[in-house]
């Protein structure tokens, strides 16, 4: 996934500056729970970066989605509650977000890839993820090459960018991954590259009825969560600990089919 700067509405705008505010005083005064490093107490303070449903946006003024709830298990674990901050996500995956004591823990659709693994602590994989091609009903792009042949929108920074852009070819890049559904509904692309869920809970809207998933295709890419480096393996093996106790007991499966509909054998 990538950063997505601009705002959808004033909605958005007022939710987002009422949580950052709510979360940026309390740096200081940092405290440890399980193991876990918190930079204030009774908080579990999350960096994501809004809108990238269905992991994470706003609906009538709060933050929900699909890492929301997981790190919900997770405040709950610890015995606190969880605040999320909207970040950009350039600040997230270069680890200076963490650094900086804003959060204590990333959560942000973000794929573990070895370059951000550099400045960010990963924990266990906690969800596969796919590349989807979403274009008119009817239209089918087998393969990453059959894309060559129409003009294809991306979002900026994501690892489909990044997908299309390593098969040799040019994309219009959007700055989130609302800009880049615009982009298709207004006309200035023929189909867009994103992640699977994300373009499947697009599809779940009446609006956008006209559309299909006309590829998909496996890039071997695995979301994370993501702590300081080096600073906070405790909260990473409470994190890693909740993450399997909740595909064990029926939870994880439940957020899975909430937000994202039914979860393949062996997800």
């Amino acid at each position: 996934m990538s950063g997505r700067i601009p705002r959808l509405s004033a909605l958005v705008a007022v939710a987002v500056t009422v949580l950052a505010t709510a979360s940026a005083c309390g740096g200081g005064d940092g405290v440890t729970v399980q193991g876990a490093k918190l930079v204030k107490k009774g908080q579990l303070t999350t960096c994501t970066h809004l809108p990238y449903p269905p992991f994470q946006f706003v609906k009538d003024g709060k933050v929900v989605g699909f890492d929301v709830d997981v790190m919900d298990l997770v405040a709950k674990k610890l015995g606190v509650t969880q605040k999320v901050v909207d970040t950009p996500f350039e600040t997230i995956k270069t680890g200076a977000a963490l650094n900086a004591g804003k959060c204590d823990v990333a959560a942000a659709g973000m794929t573990i890839k070895p370059e951000r693994a550099k400045f960010i602590d990963f924990t266990k994989p906690y969800f596969d993820a796919t590349q989807a091609a979403m274009g008119k009903k009817g239209a089918a792009f087998a393969s990453v090459d059959d894309l060559k042949k129409v003009k294809v929108g991306t979002q900026a920074s994501t690892t489909g960018e990044e997908f299309v852009h390593a098969a040799k070819i040019d994309s219009v890049s959007f700055d989130d991954s609302a800009a880049l559904l615009n982009g298709l509904r207004t006309g200035k692309v023929d189909v867009i590259v994103e992640d699977y869920p994300v373009v499947q809970g697009w599809l779940k809207d009446p609006a956008n009825s006209a559309y299909a998933i006309d590829g998909n295709y496996n890039t071997g890419e695995q979301y994370g969560f993501a702590v300081r480096k080096d600073k906070n393996t405790g909260l990473k093996d409470v994190i890693d600990s909740v993450i399997a106790q909740a595909r064990t007991d029926g939870s994880y499966k439940a957020i899975y089919e909430k937000w994202i509909g039914p979860m393949p054998e062996g997800h």
